[in-house]
């Protein structure tokens, strides 16, 4: 019987990318409209509080290619060693032809 082949790693998938991509939009709303808009309400003001969005942006993105990379790389070992595991099951049983 055949394993069913898991899906490959979409990068998508990654909430890493997800948070990244809403903090650059809130960026860019904040670099538009000014800080007022992205500011939660009773928090301090700060200056430059857009680019401390941006930089969150950058870091959430950078965490999420590594976490990709890691993802792909630990799905294409397993895949290499079930294809191993595959080719080495004929080759340890006794052939039937013999008698």
């Amino acid at each position: 019987m055949k394993k069913k082949k898991r899906p490959a790693p979409k990068w998508w998938k990654n909430t890493y990318f997800w948070i990244g991509f809403i903090l650059i939009g809130l960026a860019l709303w904040g670099f538009a409209s000014g800080e007022q808009v992205i500011r939660d309400p009773g928090q301090r003001e700060e200056s430059g509080l857009v680019w401390i969005y941006l930089a969150a942006a950058i870091i959430m993105i950078a965490n999420g290619i590594m976490s990709h990379r890691s993802t792909v790389f630990e799905y294409n070992e397993a895949e290499e060693s079930e294809a191993a595991q595959a080719d080495g099951e004929g080759e340890d049983r006794p052939s039937q032809a013999q008698s």
